[in-house]
């Protein structure tokens, strides 16, 4: 495993996301989360899961399952080389495509620009946002308690991202670009689509997958 052949993937990657908004009008919203049989052994089986949603109303529109054994092991900041595989297995046997993808996971709030949600949105052409629960890199501000506030996230001197407050009270996630979508837009959305910390197609997508993992074992 060359690791600096893969950074380099990352990096040319990293040159072709596009950080501006290019559609006006967004009807549905799919949210796409994996879990792994076992997160430690490798290889694994493992499923990736998407639940598209209709946008503003929330309406669960569609969802979708696939399974396959991954056979590469978890390093931080190369997810996408463990997860991708399955992830685009996952878009290809859609019965259709949504907006905007929510991934579970960060997009140019990575170390070298182009975490999984920008390596996914840049292979396919979709229009993606990284959706994460815990920090990758960066630093910022202190944000209040209410749902709403946000603090940019400011890594090498440049805004990589926000850390947004999802639900009063409540551990903010972590949003950035993914693919062809402004910073801006991309907080919008995430708000829009949260009732509770998670916004609802990554959350329904979580409840699916953990009910999968509980009838495996």
């Amino acid at each position: 495993m060359d690791l600096t052949k893969l950074e380099e993937i990352q990096l040319d990657c990293a040159k072709k996301i596009i950080k501006r908004d290019v559609l006006k009008e967004i009807k549905t919203i799919g949210g796409i989360d994996v879990t792994f049989e076992s997160s430690k052994e490798n290889p694994t089986k493992a499923w990736a899961c998407i639940v598209i949603i209709k946008f503003p109303s929330l309406k669960v529109l569609y969802h979708k399952i696939v399974e396959d054994v991954v056979n590469f092991p978890y390093i931080p900041t190369f997810l996408a080389f463990r997860e991708l595989p399955l992830i685009l297995k996952l878009y290809k046997n859609l019965k259709f495509k949504p907006n905007v993808f929510f991934v579970d996971g960060h997009g140019i709030s990575h170390p070298r620009g182009c975490g999984i949600a920008s390596h996914f949105g840049v292979e396919t052409g979709a229009i993606t946002v990284g959706v994460a629960k815990k920090k990758l890199c960066g630093n910022h501000m202190s944000l209040n308690e209410k749902r709403g506030s946000y603090s940019y996230l400011v890594y090498n001197n440049e805004v990589v991202g926000a850390v947004l407050r999802t639900k009063d009270k409540v551990k903010p996630v972590y949003v950035s670009i993914g693919h062809k979508i402004s910073l801006e837009k991309a907080i919008e959305l995430v708000l829009k689509t949260s009732i509770y910390r998670i916004p609802e197609p990554l959350r329904l997508a979580h409840n699916l997958l953990q009910r999968i993992r509980k009838s495996v074992f």
